[in-house]
């Protein structure tokens, strides 16, 4: 995979309105430049997804693929993000303390109704020339 060093990948659904808003967001508040993205309906994600043998029916929203080569997936994803983003977004990892079948319980909930509550694009997101640095097909 051509995942550059020390790099955190975060593989999103490309056509929810909710996880675009969140690369957003993400990107906005990576003061430290430790993130990089991809689609889930990219090649990227494809070779992440065959490789670690992940249920995509299970399994559709949000990916992290750390520099240790671990992925993460659903709260527990989430909740790695948002502890390596700037104060006081970071705090959100307090969260770890539930056990993880009860933030999970949210999280899939929220991902269900995702395209019911904010929206659903034809196409993936494709990012501004000053961002595509940022994304990996």
């Amino acid at each position: 995979m051509n995942i550059p060093k020390g790099k955190y990948l975060i593989l999103f659904d490309g056509v929810c309105n909710l996880c675009n808003s969140s690369v957003q967001f993400v990107m906005k508040h990576d003061k430290h430049n430790r993130f990089i993205f991809t689609s889930l309906q990219g090649k990227t994600a494809e070779n992440i997804i065959e490789n670690f043998n992940i249920d995509t029916t299970k399994i559709d929203s949000i990916l992290l693929f750390t520099p240790e080569e671990e992925l993460f997936h659903k709260s527990t994803a989430a909740l790695k993000i948002a502890h390596r983003l700037k104060f006081p977004i970071n705090l959100m990892s307090v969260f770890f303390i539930l056990p993880k079948f009860l933030r999970d319980i949210v999280y899939d909930f929220i991902a269900k109704n995702r395209y019911k509550w904010f929206g659903k694009r034809e196409s993936c997101y494709i990012p501004t020339p000053e961002l595509t640095s940022k994304f990996l097909d």
